[in-house]
């Protein structure tokens, strides 16, 4: 699996030019989202804040996450990455959020397979989902994968 991070300073100029600020909601990449971000020189200028939420209990007390959707549909679930998006939405100075939660490995189940990855987008009342299957290439590289595709939906939500 190939890993290459989206054109970074194309995401800084949109967002500048847009003026968006940006907030993630992260689990299973751990600030890994937020770390890329801020490594652009002026991300100031488009990165408010990020949550790491690797619990349950992180994901209600920090993003509002409801406790009925987590036992409902899991923490690995499009449901739950809409509230995680929603969430940090509502608890930022942002335009635009990504959420972030899966299982990077190793594990997993039938139905909860390893490298399965769901993410949001929330702007203004918007929230767009979906997951993404990366496969059990390890852990590394799943949570690598997650970073590049969560960078890329946000690079897509700006155009």
């Amino acid at each position: 699996m190939s890993i290459s991070l989206p054109d970074m300073p194309a995401l800084l100029d949109r967002a500048k030019a847009c003026g968006v600020m940006i907030a993630c909601a992260e689990s299973c990449t751990g600030g890994m989202v937020a770390a890329a971000l801020t490594q652009l020189p002026g991300s100031s200028a488009l990165f408010d804040r990020g949550f790491v939420t690797y619990t349950n209990a992180a994901k209600i007390d920090m993003l509002g996450v409801s406790a009925s959707t987590l036992a409902a549909f899991g923490a690995v679930s499009e449901q739950v990455a809409r509230e995680m998006a929603q969430g940090a939405l509502l608890r930022s100075q942002a335009q635009l959020t990504v959420s972030v939660t899966g299982i990077a490995g190793p594990g997993g189940s039938e139905h909860k397979p390893e490298g399965r990855v769901c993410f949001a987008i929330a702007r203004g009342s918007e929230v767009v989902s979906e997951t993404q299957e990366f496969g059990a290439p390890g852990r590394d590289i799943v949570r690598k994968a997650a970073r590049d595709h969560a960078l890329s939906l946000l690079l897509r939500a700006i155009s």
